[in-house]
């Protein structure tokens, strides 16, 4: 072979072998990013092109598929009730793509997952339509339900609420809220719907009691009276040393309580009953930041929570100075919290002491109902004892059954309800409308089965009018009803 035709040659194989070299690696080592691309349209057909599997609540499905016309993507997603249930479900659209469970299950949902591999190669060889698993969730519909028509004519607020010995999540509410159908398809109106509530200042998107944190004011105090208890230095019925005013360390500023009420040397059980901030502040600044960030973070603060969602992190600071930390220790200056976290503190209480993981999928299942995945309870952490914790619950009971105790809107006949009121602070100076905060559980003869925190920012209520117990209570109280009645 002469010297011209080798070189043409050895170009060409030259030029075959990166073929092959391009051809292996786009078929190999890029195959699974390119296959899950959100550019690729193949993607979204292969997702939209058969019925998705459903979101499932007390054995019932909350989502269903609608067959489209004039597009490739064959189906879409509905929701029945979908302002009620989209902070559980989040949305799957065909022009925005998905959120929450229907992003976070989008395999089992759609079928893809591989552990529906046997599933979906014994429908192939059937020649049986491959089919989406179904998720099922621990949300209970009626105090949704609950959570969900106490907040919507209250402007915005949240509900979260769990079963304390087990974690499971019951509710979940949000307002003010939108239905996931309205832009579950791809055109042009659709993406219209979207753009209007993403850019809506009231945020109708936010899922607000996974994702907005709020000062938690005087439920905060349930915290502080946890770290006092499991100090050793605390009893509910002991006085204690608490000088009325009492002014701030380091500072010539006095911290104030709500109206004229009994808070000189006042016990914890009086002090949690009337909400005094002077024996709260001081507690928390006698016992130190320290010791307030550790018993803070064992309910579940300054640190993200997956649900499987993701909640946002609530936040104790853990370098502040006396003042600071006795302000913070009543729910004030930077201590912020989403309404799961305070179910969880609720709910921690509770259950003598331990705290469960959140969680709301129960199981996946799927299209021929087997289980795949099945969530168990998992204990998160302990912040206070079995006995600190039953003085505790004795403490929030007063709150609700005492006379002048703050939370007597929450009674339930037939149950035992233990809570605590908040009316927390917001706006440079305190010069925005107070949130109002409701934080309880509810025994009966046969247990614990619900600890349920709200938060409610009425922008229509007279500023004299928000309260924890006149706002939140009321809601709180529907839903931990809801969850009795369903047992």
């Amino acid at each position: 072979m002469n010297k011209p035709l080798r070189r043409i040659a050895i170009f060409c194989g030259l030029l075959v072998l990166t073929l092959l070299i391009r051809d292996n690696w786009l078929q190999y080592v890029k195959a699974d990013s390119l296959a899950s691309d959100d550019n690729n349209r193949r993607v979204a057909i292969a997702r939209y092109s058969t019925p998705r599997g459903d979101i499932i609540v007390d054995g019932k499905s909350i989502t269903g598929s609608k067959a489209t016309s004039g597009t490739d993507l064959k189906y879409k997603r509905t929701w029945k009730d979908g302002p009620m249930w989209s902070p559980v479900t989040g949305y799957a659209s065909q022009v925005v793509g998905a959120t929450q469970i229907e992003s976070i299950e989008d395999g089992i949902l759609t079928g893809n997952d591989d552990r529906l591999f046997f599933r979906n190669t014994l429908d192939m060889v059937t020649g049986k339509k491959k089919e989406g698993g179904n998720v099922v969730t621990t949300l209970n519909a009626k105090a949704q339900e609950a959570a969900y028509d106490g907040l919507k004519n209250r402007g915005k607020g949240a509900v979260a609420a769990i079963e304390p010995s087990t974690g499971k999540i019951l509710a979940l509410a949000s307002t003010p809220s939108y239905d996931p159908s309205s832009f579950a398809g791809n055109s042009n109106d659709d993406g219209a719907t979207f753009s209007k509530l993403d850019k809506d200042k009231d945020k109708p998107l936010l899922n607000r009691a996974l994702r907005e944190t709020y000062p938690p004011g005087s439920t905060f105090k349930l915290v502080t009276a946890a770290a006092a208890l499991e100090s050793g230095d605390y009893d509910p019925d002991q006085k204690t040393d608490t000088p009325l005013p009492w002014t701030m360390p380091d500072t010539t500023t006095p911290l104030k309580n709500e109206g004229n009420i009994p808070c000189k040397d006042a016990t914890l059980r009086v002090a949690l009953k009337v909400s005094c901030n002077t024996v709260f502040g001081k507690i928390g600044s006698d016992l130190g930041n320290e010791k307030m960030v550790e018993e803070a973070e064992k309910f579940g603060f300054n640190k993200e929570q997956f649900v499987p969602v993701r909640s946002s992190a609530s936040n104790f600071d853990d370098d502040m100075n006396r003042s600071q930390t006795a302000l913070s220790s009543i729910g004030q200056y930077n201590t912020a919290a989403t309404p799961l976290q305070m179910a969880m503190v609720a709910s921690a209480i509770a259950n003598d002491g331990k705290l469960m993981k959140p969680y709301m999928i129960d199981e996946l299942k799927a299209s021929n109902l087997d289980t795949i995945e099945k969530t168990e309870p998992e204990e998160l952490s302990q912040p206070l004892s079995e006995d600190n914790a039953q003085k505790l619950q004795s403490m929030m009971e007063t709150v609700v059954n005492d006379p002048g105790g703050t939370g007597s809107n929450a009674k339930i006949a037939g149950a035992t309800v233990g809570g605590k009121t908040g009316t927390a602070q917001h706006g440079v100076d305190n010069s925005e409308k107070p949130y109002a905060w409701f934080v309880s559980y509810a025994k009966t003869s046969s247990g614990t089965p619900v600890a349920v925190a709200v938060v409610v920012e009425d922008s229509d209520a007279s500023r004299q009018d928000i309260s924890g117990g006149g706002l939140a209570a009321p809601i709180a109280k529907s839903v931990m009803e809801a969850v009795i009645n369903s047992k």
